[in-house]
């Protein structure tokens, strides 16, 4: 007997691009709800593979495990489950939560399938896109064994800020002072009159002004 009909492959790299981001979606969307105790226990299938699991329970010794030949498995857009502890292998109820969350992501659920029930199954079209609202967040862990947990790490991205924009005082005194201010460090030879000038005629931003007023300070305690 080849070995290959009784390996198992687990790689998500072997799936189609469509089913690889559908999959990562579907672990995202139950890590985000707190489900992170499932992992992957089978992705792409061969033929021949395929034809062998068919032959259990019917021509071969053992329990029925699939009721199909032409499993997606083979078609690279399918992928399984289970549920790791404390649970048991394959719990209803976990699994129940993975499939409302997969039909959400329009992700076939092999639980919804009528008469041949497939709760740890689900499977994608080749032309499947991801949702409107969705997107695939930071680094994402997809076990493959019921010793790992899933987990998302999203990197903090902390933009700085920075005020560009033109000096505008809440009133006329204010502004009144503010000139006398910086036409008083001008005549003392503090800054040069340029400063003025871009402060009377509203080009002078923020942060400039803040500057100038520490720099002003400074040096007049200097003296």
């Amino acid at each position: 007997m080849s070995s290959r009909v009784t390996t198992i492959c687990r790689d998500l790299s072997e799936l189609l691009p469509a089913a690889q981001t559908a999959c990562r979606l579907l672990f995202q969307e139950c890590f985000k709800a707190g489900i992170k105790n499932i992992f992957i226990t089978e992705t792409y299938r061969s033929q021949e593979r395929q034809n062998y699991l068919y032959a259990q329970g019917r021509t071969r010794p053992g329990q029925i495990v699939t009721w199909t030949l032409t499993s997606n498995h083979k078609s690279r857009l399918a992928w399984d489950i289970a549920v790791g502890p404390p649970q048991s292998l394959y719990d209803v109820t976990t699994l129940n939560r993975v499939g409302a969350i997969a039909r959400k992501l329009g992700i076939t659920w092999g639980g919804d399938w009528i008469g041949s029930i497939d709760r740890p199954h689900f499977e994608v079209k080749a032309n499947w896109k991801l949702p409107a609202g969705y997107k695939l967040e930071g680094k994402l862990n997809v076990p493959t064994n019921s010793k790992g947990q899933v987990q998302l790490i999203v990197e903090d991205k902390k933009e700085e800020i920075k005020v560009t924009q033109a000096w505008n005082p809440g009133s006329p005194a204010m502004k009144t002072e503010t000139e006398n201010f910086i036409a008083q460090a001008v005549k003392e030879g503090i800054i040069q009159e340029s400063h003025l000038k871009d402060l009377q005629n509203g080009t002078m931003i923020t942060d400039r002004l803040i500057g100038l007023y520490i720099t002003i300070q400074q040096r007049r305690s200097n003296k």
